[in-house]
């Protein structure tokens, strides 16, 4: 399925569910509350996104430590694990949360080259965190792909619910 279908059936799940998603977007920068407030209606279920495309704003908005950035590196599991437990601490009303922060290219380390991780948390629930190599080889094509594994990601989750 493409992006813009993906994402209304997870406005629709989101609605059944009764669940309000926050997001803390790196690599995407935004592009998946972008895709998602393509949808009517979406706004009763999507808290917002912080896009935090910077270390410092990974630290300051959402609490990612320091030293997990300098152990690890802001495109590791830790961060993204980080990530989702900020979002959802500095969004009490939401219910459930993803992250997705990575390397994207072009000039990305050859071993970050293309790598994502992904976090998702449910309120009271420890995260899940992990990586995932992207076929796409272009930015913009590995940007719309961790959107779609984002939301694909999102969906399952909510189909255990």
């Amino acid at each position: 399925m493409d992006l813009d279908s993906q994402s209304r059936q997870l406005v629709e799940l989101l609605e059944e569910k009764q669940q309000t998603l926050v997001l803390a977007e790196s690599c995407t920068g935004g592009l998946i509350a972008a895709t998602l407030a393509t949808v009517p209606g979406v706004s009763a279920w999507l808290a917002g996104s912080f896009v935090v495309y910077q270390e410092a704003s990974k630290m300051r908005w959402l609490g990612v430590a320091e030293d997990t950035l300098h152990q690890h590196t802001a495109v590791s599991a830790p961060v993204a694990h980080q990530m989702v437990a900020g979002a959802l601490q500095m969004t009490p009303h939401a219910d459930l949360a993803a992250s997705v922060t990575g390397h994207l290219g072009p000039n990305a380390p050859p071993e970050f080259d293309g790598r994502i991780f992904v976090g998702v948390g449910r309120r009271g629930q420890p995260p899940r965190t992990w990586g995932v190599e992207l076929k796409a080889k272009k930015r913009v094509g590995r940007q719309r792909e961790s959107a779609l594994i984002v939301i694909d990601t999102l969906i399952r989750v909510l189909g255990t619910i």
